[in-house]
């Protein structure tokens, strides 16, 4: 195992077809046996695969059994705060593939199983859903950086829906806006209060935008963190900046953060450190970083999803407060995140932190040095990384480090 693995996060980097870490957590799910026939209410939750793009799987989860009224827990992470990675696992691996094939573009004229996965993504309370399968759906343990575990999986010969979705209306306003742009459509839905499961959901599902196409579930995860984080940016950089220096503390399955807000134009900053035994880490520590300026964020970061999962907490909190800051964050991965659960975490770990009452500081130094000793690595370890401290140091005109 090596500093790879932590960049990696099973996608193949190393070349091998299947992850050795991953597969260690397969025999961890719920190994109930299924027939070619379930019924259940779908959370609703849909999943598109990657794996050979522009043709894609599709199609709805759905956990055998399960009532509308139980559903709603399986896809909704910010109600598994208080469970155990454990639990966490034992209830999304009960949660059944659809596998159907299309191509990506067959979102513009769905055929009716294709429909009827939309529909359950329109819905924003669960949908008692039941599927056919050509043989019983196999166990088949999905583990990654990105997407929250899965379950069995089967090849779907019939899809029905057992109920009308509950569709709010701001969202059947936006999904037949066939003029709006991807990037506006998601602006609209998430300044309605619509959650961003669901319009992740229907960004991947192929409901929004001019070109309407099925866009993989852990892209358009990504994708749903960072057009919203590049929305709030818009207002963001222009408000006055805040007036004193605040650490906020937080801590969820295994994942801690500390985030640093100081005076000056807009900057965003993040380190990860991964201690050892730690999922993906192995027996090492592995500390990256990666940042933007007031400009805004230049390519793909190299921190992957996470990057921007634990950016838009902060952006949701200065937004509402009507301010402008630069930010200093540190997620520490501890060996109690000892399975990889997705991206979520990192999202809602930040927003532990972000929820936290802050602590004020007379100076950055005396920041650093009490965010160092809630940490495993300390300050020396990780202070020399950071950019945005670093541009603050050398602003002679500021004399917090004098």
């Amino acid at each position: 195992m090596t500093t790879q693995c932590i960049s990696c996060k099973g996608k193949g980097l190393c070349g091998r077809t299947l992850c050795p870490i991953i597969e260690r957590f397969k025999s961890l799910g719920n190994t109930q046996k299924l027939s070619n026939n379930i019924f259940g209410a779908s959370p609703p939750s849909v999943f598109i695969g990657r794996y050979g793009y522009p043709d894609v799987s599709a199609g709805p989860l759905v956990p055998p059994d399960v009532t509308e009224k139980e559903a709603h827990t399986y896809d909704d992470p910010s109600s598994w705060n208080q469970l155990s990675i454990g639990d966490i696992i034992g209830l999304r691996s009960t949660l059944v593939r659809s596998i159907m094939h299309f191509k990506v573009t067959d979102a513009k004229s769905p055929d009716v199983m294709l429909q009827k996965s939309q529909e359950i993504s329109l819905s924003i309370r669960p949908v008692d859903t039941e599927v056919w399968f050509r043989k019983p759906p196999h166990l088949d343990l999905r583990f990654d950086g990105v997407l929250s575990p899965m379950g069995p999986a089967g090849d779907v010969i019939k899809l029905d829906i057992a109920q009308n979705p509950v569709v709010p209306r701001q969202v059947d306003k936006i999904v037949y806006d066939t003029d709006a742009k991807a990037v506006d459509a998601v602006d609209e839905l998430y300044r309605s209060d619509i959650s961003m499961d669901q319009i992740t959901r229907l960004l991947s599902i192929g409901l929004l935008g001019k070109e309407r196409k099925l866009v993989p579930t852990r892209w358009s995860i990504t994708a749903t963190d960072d057009m919203i984080g590049k929305m709030l940016l818009d207002e963001i950089r222009y408000f006055p900046e805040v007036n004193d220096i605040q650490v906020y503390s937080g801590t969820l399955h295994g994942n801690h953060f500390e985030i640093l807000i100081f005076p000056g134009s807009f900057a965003y900053e993040l380190i990860e450190i991964w201690m050892p035994k730690a999922v993906w880490s192995g027996g090492n520590t592995s500390m990256e970083a990666d940042s933007e300026d007031f400009k805004g964020k230049k390519g793909y970061s190299n921190l992957g999803g996470g990057y921007y999962a634990a950016r838009l907490p902060v952006l949701e909190h200065l937004t509402q407060i009507r301010r402008s800051a630069s930010v200093f964050a540190i997620r520490e991965i501890t060996p109690e995140y000892w399975a990889p659960l997705g991206v979520w975490v990192v999202r809602e770990a930040a927003r532990q932190a972000m929820l936290s009452a802050p602590v004020h500081y007379d100076s950055i130094e005396d920041a650093l040095m009490d965010m160092s000793s809630r940490l495993n690595t300390k300050i020396d370890g990780w202070r020399h990384k950071s950019q945005v401290l670093n541009r603050r140091m050398n602003q002679k005109t500021l004399t917090d480090f004098i």
